[in-house]
């Protein structure tokens, strides 16, 4: 196994029949096209993997600035009889948010695929992990449509569970009316968003990657990219419907709390309607002064009571007739 801390990641020669041997630096600078074709995945970050790549790769300055380049966007660009093509992929390393996508950067040629990254892209690793149980592509083509592939599943994976994520939430909602359901609705409106603005100009891509004039670029690796086209665009429009329940979810429990606040201030005004009068009353025959009625009568407070019952009485008939109740 080669030595990352040297830049070379990965590097295995694929002998076109399903067959790989995997080889260090020494293998690769030493390796002849009649042995089949050279799958190099290099750190960009390391000193020899930009050494080897401005002195022995053979790629054009160009495309080495477009592998390069911070924060590359989706791009398929052909040149000469090569390829440079970038895609964006899931970031599932620990710690990391998934929609803070990785860039995978492929460079491709009937002979060599190079591909670069600095943090780890799983799709990658899967990939390897079917190269050396005996499942290595043979042709560059085949190995394009299979990382593109790989790369989709993951993408896919997310998509579907932030779906499942919103459907979650809507039953939360329906049966339970809390603020505490606010902020994971946000949330996931937020991710759906993220996603959907890295993976809408990978769609264009990989539409356009079927169409360019690459001569290794078979009519069955055409066929695979239009079926890798059209699962992106389920990816996006599943995005798009689950970004979209989760704002009519968001927007049904604002409804929801605001209704519950609502009523809960109705039964309040209610009973500050109901207790006034009474307030008023007590408070005027609550006076220190001479001359109030039935302030000397053994029943008085009695009295009192009960008028003050009755009038509560009469108050809830007149809401209930008014429809207040």
């Amino acid at each position: 196994m080669p030595d990352s801390g040297s830049g070379l990641i990965y590097a295995y020669v694929f002998d076109r029949k399903g067959g790989a041997r995997c080889i260090d630096w020494a293998g690769v600078r030493a390796f002849d096209p009649s042995e089949g074709i050279l799958w190099v995945h290099l750190d960009y970050t390391c000193e020899e993997s930009l050494k080897w790549l401005i002195e022995h790769s053979a790629i054009d300055s160009v495309v080495r600035e477009g592998l390069l380049a911070d924060q590359p966007r989706p791009r398929a660009t052909v040149e000469d009889d090569g390829l440079l093509f970038i895609l964006r992929s899931v970031n599932m390393n620990p710690g990391s948010d998934p929609e803070d996508m990785v860039a995978l950067r492929m460079w491709l040629d009937k002979d060599h695929v190079v591909s670069l990254r600095h943090r780890l892209v799983r799709s990658v690793r899967v990939f390897t992990d079917q190269v050396e149980s005996g499942k290595a592509p043979s042709s560059v083509s085949e190995t394009l449509v299979t990382l593109i592939e790989l790369a989709l599943e993951e993408l896919m994976s997310q998509a579907q569970q932030v779906e499942d994520e919103v459907w979650k939430l809507e039953d939360m909602v329906v049966q339970a009316e809390s603020e505490e359901l606010r902020h994971p609705l946000a949330d996931l409106r937020r991710k759906a968003i993220a996603l959907r603005r890295y993976i809408a100009p990978e769609r264009e891509v990989v539409a356009r990657l079927q169409t360019l004039k690459v001569p290794w670029l078979d009519a069955e690796a055409r066929a695979h990219l239009r079926e890798c086209a059209e699962r992106l665009t389920r990816i996006v429009e599943d995005l798009d419907a689950a970004r979209d329940r989760a704002a009519v979810t968001q927007e049904e429990l604002s409804n929801r709390l605001s209704e519950l606040a609502n009523r809960r201030l109705y039964v309040v005004s209610i009973l500050a309607t109901i207790f006034v009068p009474l307030s008023f009353l007590t408070g005027l025959l609550g006076v220190n002064v001479g001359g109030i009625p039935g302030q000397n009568h053994p029943s008085g407070f009695a009295i009192l009571c009960g008028a003050m019952v009755v009038m509560v009485i009469v108050q809830i008939i007149v809401f209930r007739n008014r429809r207040w109740l």
